[in-house]
């Protein structure tokens, strides 16, 4: 993943522990360029070009907060450290993406890898900026992103489940059944 730099310019190399936000959408509706508007970077390549972004820009900002330096006050702290985001600018999705299209899979697994998903969707017509699916419909896209979401959630539970049941068997001796 290509690291950002945060909005004083001190280089980034974000521990674990930090929140991170995936921003998710389909392709060309504005993921990186809110993230180059967040991060105050030019770190995402912006381009009119579906799958512009492959691997996930990623920067940690600040999170500004008024009452962080009246309670540093109050306390006598010799030290404000303000809390902080990590965003992931993550490759656009598209329908199928749950049985491989687009990004497909790769695409899942930068989403797996946030707590939490900012979707961003496109309610802007211009004809200079190409629609995977040929026309702007907000409502379409949402539920073509929740679906694929879903899909990719639903065969990871499958999974777990049968990798559950498998152990039991085969604990139980049950090889045949098991396998």
């Amino acid at each position: 993943a290509r690291r950002g730099r945060l909005a004083g310019g001190a280089g980034v190399d974000a521990p674990r522990r930090w929140r991170s936000c995936g921003l998710v959408g389909m392709p060309n509706v504005g993921k990186s360029t809110l993230f180059n508007a967040l991060t105050r970077t030019q770190a995402a390549q912006a381009a009119n070009y579906p799958f512009c972004t492959i691997d996930p820009n990623v920067a940690v900002v600040e999170i500004p907060d008024p009452r962080l330096a009246a309670l540093a006050r109050v306390a006598g702290s010799a030290k404000v450290v303000p809390t902080t985001l990590e965003l992931r600018d993550i490759a656009g999705l598209v329908r199928g993406a749950s049985e491989g299209s687009g990004m497909g899979n790769e695409f899942l697994g930068h989403i797996r890898s946030t707590s939490c998903v900012l979707q961003v969707v496109r309610c802007f017509e211009d004809a200079d900026v190409v629609h995977v699916e040929e026309t702007v419909d907000p409502l379409r896209d949402v539920a073509i992103i929740e679906s694929e979401l879903v899909l990719a959630d639903l065969e990871s539970v499958e999974r777990r489940v049968g990798d559950k049941k498998a152990a039991r068997l085969a604990a139980r001796g049950d090889d045949a059944e098991a396998a």
